[in-house]
């Protein structure tokens, strides 16, 4: 059987809810685009080749994943999950990313994105992402993790 690899991301960092009106319209700072940019960058520097990119349906989210889409070279479509939005369930979110290809990257928000990754893995919890994360999934296994202000890869450490 072909191996399963997710790739988990949390959004760059975002405006302020003030200068959005609403947490759900909130959008990609400058630093949080660059961010996201230089993330793209790091995972095209690891060989992530994903078979899907999908997202919550939140501007921060939707402007992280086709960020980290350009930095890779991604001509797909990336899809809008309801089950990514920040409340989710991550039975529900996991059994979406589960059928939507064998190397997938995943943009969501704290604390789903964390709670996501907890259940992937089979653990009660696992440290919040910060901004710009990316957590490898690889069988069921973390294999790294990045986060663009480092500007590098180091192991994942759980």
């Amino acid at each position: 059987m072909a191996q399963m690899r997710i790739y988990l991301v949390r959004h760059g960092d975002a405006v302020p809810e003030e200068d959005a009106g609403s947490d759900r319209d909130r959008w990609l700072s400058p630093r949080g685009r660059e961010g996201a940019r230089i993330l793209g960058r790091i995972l095209r520097e690891q060989h992530v080749e994903p078979d899907a990119i999908v997202c919550s349906p939140l501007p921060r989210a939707a402007q992280t994943a086709e960020l980290v889409a350009a930095g890779l070279d991604y001509l797909g479509v990336i899809c809008s999950l309801r089950c990514l939005e920040p409340s989710a369930q991550p039975r529900v979110a996991g059994d979406a990313i589960m059928r939507a290809g064998r190397a997938v990257v995943v943009v969501g928000h704290e604390p789903s994105i964390s709670a996501l990754a907890a259940h992937l893995l089979g653990a009660v919890s696992v440290q919040p992402f910060r901004t710009a994360q990316c957590c490898a999934i690889e069988d069921g296994k973390p294999t790294f993790s990045a986060r663009a202000d480092l500007d590098q890869v180091t192991p994942y450490i759980i």
